[in-house]
């Protein structure tokens, strides 16, 4: 597996070696020795998987510790617009935005640290899976509005489609304001 730093701290994009002939291909999608090998040391403990329409925005999201999960995150089938934002006060990329693009045709995956909020936007029809290093907890359950003005992410969608819940989250500057956070 090749991995790519990102310039944020624990933030790496992850790149499969893949085998492929005239039967189709095959790759390990998740190699818990490798990620060892390369100082990754989160314990996965539930799995996600979800599928949305292209357009749809999800995001951004995270838990708050105690409660904060690392996530390792790849698409099943078609591609995404994947964002991170540093939320971790004492990272030199605090309030940094981290985007790349997730594509079922080259099984790429990103490993999203503890203290991000995290969201994708589906830029086709996409199965997401991601797994988790902490359970879901809903009452630590928290996160950024998707068009947060301070933070100017280009999700890469035309009439983006966002969910109630998300589409009430706080802004940047209201999270700062309510959340004490510490990673």
């Amino acid at each position: 597996m090749i991995i790519k730093e990102t310039g944020f701290e624990g933030l790496v994009e992850m790149y499969p070696k893949i085998i492929e002939d005239e039967r189709g291909f095959f790759f390990e999608a998740y190699n818990e020795e490798a990620f060892r090998k390369a100082g990754i040391q989160y314990d996965f403990v539930q799995d996600n998987q979800s599928f949305s329409i292209k357009g749809v925005v999800r995001g951004l999201h995270m838990q708050l510790a105690p409660f904060s999960q690392a996530k390792f995150v790849k698409v099943m089938t078609g591609k995404v617009c994947d964002v991170a934002v540093d939320m971790r006060p004492a990272s030199k990329t605090f309030g940094k935005v981290y985007k790349c693009i997730l594509d079922s045709k080259i099984n790429n995956a990103l490993l999203v640290p503890e203290g991000f909020a995290h969201g994708f936007s589906a830029l086709e029809d996409a199965v997401f899976y991601y797994k988790c290093s902490n359970f879901y907890h809903k009452p630590s359950e928290t996160g950024i509005i998707w068009n947060d003005k301070t933070l100017n992410i280009d999700w890469e969608v035309e009439n983006p489609i966002v969910s109630e819940k998300d589409a009430i989250l706080p802004t940047f500057e209201e999270f700062l304001e309510k959340y004490e956070i510490a990673y």
